[in-house]
């Protein structure tokens, strides 16, 4: 048979010698080079995170040592139910069932309402602090320092401050959250904004459309879905961050739940603990649900 005429047909030309040994060589070295640097990249990383261990007090030894108590607490909470008559030990582990419903469904209300709250106020904020939308350095500048305030101060800190302030209760749980919350959301609503598709934003400014005419139909189209997620995730968290903010007199379960560690109340301990664990893991799986829906069929796939 003829070798084909077409050189496209007759495969690739091999180079010379000397032109591939000298290619190996270039690619040998860049690669060198680049595993160099992933080295270097990984011992600078090594040794950081070594010298914050020691300047942490971080002590292996320490931890080896007592690990034997972190487990013989587990067992104390352990539920004591047994085999013989599982219902009646559930029912005494429980207790207190109806009591820590109410604390249970209060901490889930401080924590919507404290969501609630703080995603408006992110919402509000956000636009403000979005660089494609606001050309005022000062005014961006003002409402970035402002979020950050809010989101890192922990909330228990502000709760602790609305406790001297205003009491015991409900409220100071939702004011906590609220606030924490305005500067987490406002910053990831941001940063969802910033990252729009300015064709529609463009069109509306050029055809004389006012600021808040262009946010409401160029910008919020683009960014509601990324909003909602968003704070359907805070809200789950918040949940778990309610239930600590007990332990300052924020109201809920985690006000029982702390007098019951101090109490040495081994087994209202791991009954309000599990409830806890079980109330976040349906929230999770809820909201994931939600999510999943708002994100699109481009999500699943």
């Amino acid at each position: 048979m003829a070798r084909p005429t077409d050189p496209a047909l007759r495969g690739p030309t091999p180079l010379p010698p000397e032109r591939a040994a000298a290619l190996s060589g270039l690619y040998a070295a860049a690669t060198g080079r680049a595993r160099r640097r992933t080295l270097a990249g990984f011992a600078a990383l090594a040794a950081l995170a070594l010298l914050a261990a020691f300047a942490a007090e971080v002590r292996p030894l320490v931890f080896l040592e007592n690990i034997g108590k972190f487990t013989a607490y587990l067992e104390q909470i352990w539920p004591p139910v047994g085999l013989e008559h599982p219902l009646a030990d559930l029912r005494a582990w429980y207790w207190g069932l109806p009591g820590w419903l109410g604390l249970l469904g209060e901490t889930i209300l401080m924590a919507y309402l404290g969501t609630l709250l703080g995603a408006v106020a992110g919402f509000a904020f956000s636009f403000v602090a979005a660089a494609n939308l606001v050309r005022s350095p000062a005014l961006r500048f003002l409402a970035k320092r402002f979020l950050e305030v809010c989101r890192t101060i922990p909330d228990v800190v502000f709760a602790l401050l609305f406790v001297i302030a205003f009491g015991l209760g409900p409220m100071v749980g939702v004011l906590a959250i609220a606030i924490h919350t305005t500067g987490a959301l406002g910053k990831l609503f941001a940063e969802v904004v910033e990252n729009i598709d300015m064709r529609p934003v463009d069109g509306l400014s050029a055809s004389g459309a006012s600021w808040v005419e262009t946010v409401r139909f160029a910008v919020l189209p683009q960014v509601l879905a990324n909003f909602a997620s968003y704070a359907l995730l805070r809200f789950e968290i918040n949940v778990r961050g309610a239930a600590v903010l007990g332990f300052v007199g924020a109201g809920g379960i985690g006000q029982e739940f702390l007098a019951a560690i101090r109490s040495f109340y081994y087994g209202d301990v791991g009954a309000i603990l599990v409830m806890i664990i079980l109330t976040v893991i349906g929230i999770d799986l809820a909201t994931e649900q939600v999510r999943h829906r708002l994100a699109g069929p481009e999500h699943d796939r």
